[in-house]
């Protein structure tokens, strides 16, 4: 029986979970270093720790809502705890990068069944009255894993061995299935839909074989012939999936929804916030350990710029935009993220971290500016009884975008560091920055970081030109006025 107390600690449980899968992007950027170090991991195995978890969880964001409704919610939640936890343990116990790339899959099949549902049982918990004290509960153990990633995990990466950073999430998985067995009840939703594994085959496949394909690219060249096709046969597969989706009495996705201009743009709006986010969040910590010598910690540490700016971002654009409309909130966010990203093109193996700083918090400003308002915008053209649909195709676009970002922006960086190595440099270098910086000769070494930060900047130049075609398309196709929704529902959906 679910009483009044016992419904917060039900809360708690589920606050703790988002926070543990929060934490989980953030405190992997401050452990690529080390990972690229200590299981020999080169630039393309570091762009899949990131992306493998991040395609599988786009992939199983939207059946998962699905399973939900028929199985029960309380039963899929506890279920993905344990799967949450179980890869946490394989992943900290990996013992090379291919056996660490199927553990990160495996945690995306857990945080994608733990994100939509924690936030789908808080209408079966709480009356309307009290709904909105829970989100706001909810909303801030979103926001909590972003900036104690960086610090958590620099902390652990200096005190312990690497796989502590994924080994803090199972005490959090143990307390939440304790606390939900006891204190959740049960809940379904319309159990009557087909699954249309069709879909879900496709969809995966076409993006698993797009990443592939952008990822060995960097590692072969954008000319080889494998890599070509096998991004090809990735966006025919997309294109199947999207013709598919046409077709079946029970499509994986409405594409009705995308007849909307508003959902439409706030959705393309958010993912492109994503690719830039995701993509800095690769190549920062890498330049601040490789070409700063900071140890985790330290990088840690000055990722917060980044994140702190995000979240004032994230706080003032909801209140801007119900004064001046959500159109010139974006635009402007994806504008700062642009000019941001032209500035830090500039960046040199001898800048100091004040220049660094400016224009990483900037960035953070921009994204924060536009990620919870053009999911704002998205969510406002939708019906209540389509809210829960559009909300996982817009989470699972947005993790798309991330995934993207990562293998794109990761694969500029990999192909400008290789093209501008010094001649004299050994074979190993091309593998990535860690193996470069094995080198001894102090003028070779400083050619290497060279190389580095040149490929950091290409990839700037890259996301801040998305960024661009952002302003251009939100100032072509979104709304002049856009009703918003209430800024809780937002922030809990963006995760910040």
């Amino acid at each position: 029986m679910v009483t009044p107390k016992s419904r917060w600690y039900a809360l708690a449980a589920l606050a703790l979970s988002t926070v543990a899968v929060g934490l989980d992007t953030t405190v992997l950027s401050v452990a690529l270093p080390t990972l690229a170090r200590d299981l020999d991991a080169s630039t393309g195995d570091l762009q899949w720790f990131t992306s493998s978890y991040l395609l599988v969880l786009a992939a199983a964001l939207l059946p998962a809502g699905m399973l939900g409704d028929r199985a029960g919610r309380k039963k899929m939640l506890i279920g993905a705890l344990a799967i949450f936890g179980l890869a946490s343990v394989a992943c900290a116990y990996a013992q090379n990068a291919g056996q660490l790339i199927a553990a990160r899959a495996l945690l995306g099949i857990g945080a994608a069944v733990i994100m939509p549902m924690s936030g789908a049982v808080l209408t079966v918990l709480f009356e309307p009255k009290e709904r909105g004290r829970a989100m706001g509960v909810w909303v801030t153990a979103s926001a909590l894993g972003i900036p104690l990633g960086p610090l958590l995990g620099g902390w652990l990466l200096d005190n312990f061995w690497w796989g502590s950073v994924f080994l803090i999430n199972v005490p959090v998985v143990v307390a939440g299935m304790i606390a939900l067995t006891a204190w959740l009840p049960e809940s379904h939703g319309e159990r009557g839909g087909r699954l249309d594994l069709g879909g879900i085959v496709a969809s995966t496949a076409g993006l698993v074989a797009l990443t592939y394909g952008i990822i060995e690219a960097g590692d072969r060249g954008w000319g080889d012939a494998r890599s070509l096709a096998t991004v090809g046969a990735g966006l025919l597969l997309l294109a199947g999936f999207a013709w598919w989706q046409r077709k079946s009495k029970a499509p994986l996705i409405d594409l009705a929804l995308f007849r909307s201009r508003a959902f439409t743009s706030g959705a393309v709006l958010a993912t492109i916030a994503s690719f830039a986010m995701l993509g800095l969040l690769f190549s920062l910590p890498q330049f601040f350990s490789a070409i700063g010598g900071h140890d985790a910690f330290g990088s840690g540490l000055r990722l917060l710029p980044v994140i702190a700016g995000l979240v004032v971002g994230a706080r003032l654009g909801e209140r801007i935009a119900r004064k001046v409309g959500a159109r010139l909130v974006i635009t402007a966010g994806l504008a700062l993220i642009a000019a941001a990203s032209l500035v830090g093109a500039f960046t040199t193996a001898s800048s100091g971290y004040g220049f660094i700083a400016v224009w990483i918090t900037v960035t953070g400003v921009g994204l924060g500016l536009t990620m919870p308002v053009a999911l704002d915008v998205a969510m406002s053209a939708l019906t209540a009884s389509r809210s829960g649909v559009g909300n996982a195709v817009l989470q699972a676009l947005r993790q798309v975008g991330g995934a993207i970002g990562v293998a794109v922006l990761g694969t500029v960086l990999n192909s400008g560091y290789r093209d501008h190595l010094p001649a004299a440099a050994p074979p190993a270098a091309r593998d990535g920055i860690s193996a470069g910086l094995t080198v001894s000769d102090p003028g070779l070494l400083a050619g290497v970081r060279a190389a580095f930060v040149h490929g950091m900047d290409l990839s700037l130049l890259v996301g801040g030109g998305a960024a661009l075609a952002g302003v251009i398309l939100a100032l072509a196709f979104l709304p002049r006025k856009t009703a918003l929704e209430e800024p809780a529902l937002v922030l809990a959906e963006s995760g910040l």
